[in-house]
């Protein structure tokens, strides 16, 4: 082949490389993606992401608790709340209910391994927004106050 020829078939190829055109489709995903995933991640984000069950998971994190003493712990957390909440993660198996036949009966809950494996990750989200407090505070003034905070609004994006 002459190089006459490559420059006819390929005019953006450099003529000194083997390069030949391809078709190379980097948005196509390494494995399928299937719409039931994102259905399953978002149930789970749900729960972990919830701001009681963060702060559940942070109360547990030195050991076992009562209910009234995770309740005290949080603060401004109902009792209904405080229950839903702690249903919910032993449901995903994050924490275990431990129930002591006594008198009165004494509830124990803890953090499972699975439940464990979970503080790393949530301690490190608390960190960044106590990290970034301050900068999230002043966008949000800046968005109270009407100001724009990355270039144009919506509004002046999409008009009406």
């Amino acid at each position: 082949m002459t190089a006459a020829k490559t420059f006819k078939k390929a005019h953006f190829l450099n003529l000194d490389t083997s390069m030949t055109p391809e078709h190379t489709d980097v948005t196509a995903p390494a494995e399928p993606h299937l719409p039931g995933d994102c259905t399953a991640v978002s149930s789970v984000l749900s729960r972990v992401g919830d701001k009681w069950s963060v702060l559940v998971i942070m109360s547990l994190a030195g050991g076992p608790r009562r209910f009234n003493e995770i309740k005290r712990m949080i603060g401004g957390i109902s009792q209904r709340m405080l229950t839903l909440t702690l249903r919910g993660l032993e449901r995903d198996g994050l924490v275990t209910r431990t129930l002591y036949p006594t008198i009165p009966p004494r509830v124990d809950y803890e953090l499972t391994e699975l439940g464990q494996s979970l503080r790393a990750p949530v301690e490190n989200l608390g960190n960044w927004v106590f990290k970034n407090l301050p900068e999230i505070h002043s966008a949000r003034a800046r968005f109270d106050s009407g100001g724009s905070l990355i270039g144009s609004s919506i509004e002046e994006d999409n008009p009406a």
